[in-house]
């Protein structure tokens, strides 16, 4: 018999996947528990639809990703700290800093959670810090530290 997976089976398959397992399995195992639909005509229909709407939306999100990756590759964001005479910050950079600067500057909200300093940032300079987009999608961002 073969069944759409609703969501992820550990050693069967993925979401919204068509496989083939025994009339048993799938219909006193798989279907009541909600796991997986019978792959008859209609339900086929109804996947190969909110496939399409899926990657619609994911080549969307991709052309925003895209979009968002060259305005922060255009220039270096400035981030002003309080500095000491020898040119050592007090404190130090944060992501949570970073992302106040790419909304201020860019026009872009990025969670701060998804952005990661490469090096720990206590003197002025230029430092770089990454951005995961998710699905892959990674970004570098340079960023100046200049005095207040």
């Amino acid at each position: 018999m073969e069944v759409i997976l609703i969501q992820d089976v550990d050693h069967l398959g993925g979401k919204n996947e068509v496989i083939r397992v025994k009339n048993g399995y799938a219909r006193n195992y798989l279907i009541p528990q909600k796991k997986a639909i019978e792959a008859n005509p209609g339900n086929m229909k109804q996947l190969n639809e909110w496939l399409k709407v899926q990657k619609k939306k994911e080549d969307a999100m991709l052309a925003e990703i895209n979009s968002v990756v060259a305005k922060l590759a255009e220039g270096p964001l400035k981030l002003g700290a309080k500095t000491g005479t020898s040119g050592k910050i007090f404190g130090s950079v944060t992501s949570l800093q970073i992302s106040r600067a790419i909304r201020d500057q860019k026009g872009y909200d990025i969670d701060r959670k998804r952005i990661s300093i490469t090096d720990e940032v206590k003197e002025l300079g230029t430092y770089k810090a990454q951005i995961d987009f998710g699905n892959g999608k990674n970004a570098e961002v340079e960023f100046e530290v200049v005095a207040e």
